[in-house]
């Protein structure tokens, strides 16, 4: 299966944080998604999350799909990060978005509701924590 998603990075630098928020671990959290149904004809779905890395060394964003109901219709997709000037004590957003055919259900004619996991890996093979997104409503059309 092919999965195309674009990833956006904002806000790359914040000097002078404190530097109890910085790890050597990557840090991932989820922060919202800009609809929670989705069906054909009715744009994109993206969700942000934010991220803070000690050394600045992020390599791939991992994305999981899962659908409880639905065991067909799940999927992983390691994505790498788009190149970007880095420093150290780095913190901002990313933007993951999906168009309704990468995510659609596949146990049509259902309707399923799914769950998005993430997970931040650097160049050092540390592995951030994973963040989940609250339950999306996938409709089947």
């Amino acid at each position: 299966m092919r999965n195309t998603f674009l990833i956006s990075i904002f806000i790359l630098l914040l000097a002078g944080c404190s530097k109890d928020k910085f790890n050597t671990i990557p840090s991932l959290k989820y922060k919202s998604v800009n609809k929670n149904i989705i069906g054909r004809n009715q744009g994109d779905i993206v969700f942000t999350l934010s991220f803070t890395d000690k050394e600045g060394d992020l390599g791939d964003l991992v994305v999981v799909k899962a659908e409880p109901v639905c065991v067909n219709s799940n999927f992983v997709a390691p994505y790498p990060l788009p190149e970007f000037p880095t420093s150290k004590n780095q913190d901002g957003d990313i933007l993951v978005t999906f168009t309704y055919d990468e995510i659609s259900p596949k146990c049509a004619p259902r309707s399923d509701t799914a769950i998005f996991k993430f997970v931040l890996k650097d160049k050092a093979q540390n592995i951030s924590d994973t963040t989940v997104s609250e339950p999306i409503v996938i409709i089947s059309n």
